[in-house]
């Protein structure tokens, strides 16, 4: 006999779907993505293809052959970590490697969990920290913007506007020289993974998410306003090189690297992210100081990943947090 939840009146549906959620989250990226596309030429289209067919593949192999249930691609869960972990990886990345990404991110992260909605670390960042660690000399290979003018393999390397700006940190003014134009940042005309590139339309595709009530503003915010007050901190403590001013810095912070991405797309993951909103706040700030701390004082340039995963296994003790009943006495 099938059990109910039963409820008081009245009762209606939202007419959400984890299919639609996802579906809207893949439209959000898919600007920014023809960024890519037209910068990275053949590597984007090829290292994205491959990281959604192995990520759908895995999903559908482990669900009927390991946990004998029913195939859960048709809700497009799969194909969104495909693409989220192509965002998070050179476009010149080897193939069989964005398979091993792939692997990790569906088959560790996420089924061995139990599949949709009982992992708990974002399952693309898990992918993605895991090549870091296996492949850093691969992983840290930025390809630079030709287009199709290369093919896939010989596609021209050069530091990131965000390695270039940690270095420069250090007391290398020269290197600032190798930070593009703001304007060229906000439209990507620049090097690194795909989803580094064009800032403008990944903001845009948040706003998007917002506006169609995917997500909520807490998470997305909080990091920025998070990360903008550090970093304006670092410039009037007189942490930064003469060369960089403090209003560069800020926006420099907010603009580059895994930033826009990371707080509008993967840090506001159903499954991962805290549920009311006080957490969702705190969850926002945590990721925002952590990402600040690794990218002043750490051995990497970034680290966006790191603070997201951190603060992923944050998020049930954050859970805790609940506003209080109506009539409930303090204790």
């Amino acid at each position: 006999m099938k059990q109910f939840i039963v409820s008081p009146a009245p009762h209606f549906h939202s007419g959400d779907s984890v299919r639609k959620n996802m579906l809207l989250v893949i439209i959000a990226l898919l600007p920014a993505y023809a960024v890519s596309v037209w910068q990275f030429g053949w590597g984007a289209l090829i290292t994205t293809a491959i990281s959604v067919a192995a990520c759908v593949l895995f999903e559908w192999l482990i669900a009927k052959y390991l946990l004998k249930q029913k195939s859960t691609i048709g809700d497009l869960s799969a194909v969104l970590t495909g693409l989220l972990l192509a965002f998070n990886l050179p476009s010149n990345l080897p193939w069989w490697i964005v398979i091993i990404g792939a692997l990790v991110a569906i088959g560790v992260a996420k089924m061995s969990f139990g599949g949709l909605g009982q992992n708990i670390f974002n399952p693309a960042l898990v992918g993605r920290v895991f090549l870091l660690i296996s492949f850093p000399a691969q992983m840290t290979t930025w390809p630079v913007p030709q287009g199709f003018a290369t093919s896939y393999v010989d596609a021209a390397t050069g530091a990131t506007p965000l390695a270039a700006m940690k270095v420069a940190l250090t007391g290398s003014d020269s290197m600032m020289n190798a930070v593009p134009e703001m304007w060229d940042i906000l439209i990507g005309k620049m090097g690194g993974s795909l989803g580094e590139v064009s800032a403008l339309l990944l903001l845009a595709g948040g706003i998007f998410l917002i506006a169609t009530r995917v997500i909520t503003w807490h998470i997305p915010v909080s990091i920025m306003a998070t990360v903008a007050l550090f970093a304006a901190v670092t410039g009037w403590a007189g942490m930064l090189p003469e060369s960089v001013a403090t209003g560069e810095y800020v926006m420099l912070s907010l603009c580059t690297g895994g930033m826009m991405l990371g707080a509008w797309f993967m840090a506001t993951d159903y499954v991962t992210s805290p549920m009311s909103n006080c957490g969702k706040l705190i969850f926002g700030v945590g990721i925002g100081v952590i990402v600040m701390v690794i990218r002043t004082w750490g051995a990497y340039p970034e680290g966006m990943s790191f603070a997201i995963l951190i603060m992923n296994a944050c998020a049930p003790l954050l859970n805790l947090i609940r506003p209080k009943r109506f009539g409930e006495k303090k204790k």
